[in-house]
């Protein structure tokens, strides 16, 4: 059992992806109205050894002792992954040991106007930051971020990143419709992305319940339309979870225990992931397929949202 590894997860852009978790839940440059995971609990732009670096190297080693390599190593997980301060040594101590294995970091790319934040993680195979908004009033109302971070300081950190890194930068942009997908703001983000220059636009959207009620999530064809709206040829739409279960390392068992845990009686997502002993990442991917699949359905419950089975 590990504490701070998870996976690896079926990734619809890595493929078999051991997960590292840097930060405890929640802790986020952000707080954004359609997180997943939960509800920011520490708001802050802090760096910090939040998780100690040997503990993460120890559960690594353990990991490789024991275990096939995975496709990458993926630092993403319950919070923004560049507030640890020790991430860059972490990062030196994977490539010594398992230099044939790629990195790849989910962020949300706010920090990156910190020259130390770049410089850590520069030696990545594969950097997916995220681009919510194309303006100041959009990053706020959507992004509801830290109180000194800055929306200007957020873009020129994401160009100078990429200015400096030469592996992959994979720029994903979250569609929320009647939130950012006014013909205004879809005019800005091209803009800039055409300043940022990532080597991909991914756009994907909201899967399943967010922080907030009453969100949803953009149709294919609404997608569809921002892609052609853009005539860049650079941008694909990733938001097709049922894809996922093709993935070689898509684990039937692990989709049967999440199925007969919620046939008991209906979950939240914090319950599997404690029941099942799983992170939450984990438990997630395989939730969207789930629902895909029509398996299961999520209520609404004074404590949340649950799980329950499909027709119970």
């Amino acid at each position: 059992m590990f504490k701070y590894l998870f996976g690896p997860v079926p990734s619809r852009r890595l493929g078999m992806s051991l997960g590292v978790d840097l930060v405890p839940k929640k802790v986020c440059t952000l707080d954004c109205v359609y997180c997943e995971v939960g509800k920011t609990t520490k708001l802050t732009l802090d760096r910090n050894e939040y998780i100690r670096a040997d503990k993460i190297k120890e559960e690594l080693t353990r990991y490789f002792d024991t275990n096939p390599k995975p496709d990458y190593i993926t630092f993403s997980g319950s919070g923004e992954p560049t507030l640890n301060s020790r991430i860059g040594d972490i990062f030196q101590f994977i490539k010594k040991i398992k230099p044939d294995i790629p990195i790849a970091v989910l962020t949300n790319g706010t920090l990156f106007y910190d020259r130390n934040v770049r410089n850590a993680i520069v030696n990545a195979d594969v950097v997916l930051p995220s681009l919510d908004a194309a303006s100041e009033h959009v990053f706020r109302k959507i992004n509801r971020p830290a109180k000194d971070l800055v929306f200007k300081d957020y873009i020129e950190g994401l160009i100078d990143f990429r200015n400096e890194f030469k592996g992959k930068m994979w720029l994903e942009i979250f569609i929320l419709p009647n939130y950012n997908d006014s013909e205004e703001e879809l005019n800005e983000f091209k803009k800039l992305i055409l300043k940022i220059k990532p080597d991909s636009v991914q756009l994907n959207t909201l899967d399943r319940p967010g922080t907030e009620p009453d969100l949803r999530g953009a149709a294919r064809e609404e997608l569809q339309k921002i892609v052609d709206f853009w005539k860049l040829d650079i941008v694909e739409i990733i938001a097709a979870s049922p894809e996922r279960k093709k993935i070689q390392s898509y684990r039937n068992d692990t989709e049967t225990a999440i199925i007969e845990t919620i046939a008991r009686r209906p979950c939240t997502l914090d319950d599997l992931s404690q029941i099942l002993g799983l992170h939450i990442n984990e438990i997630n991917k395989y939730l969207d397929v789930l629902e895909a699949d029509k398996k299961i359905e999520r209520v609404s419950l004074e404590r949340g949202v649950f799980y329950q089975k499909k027709g119970k």
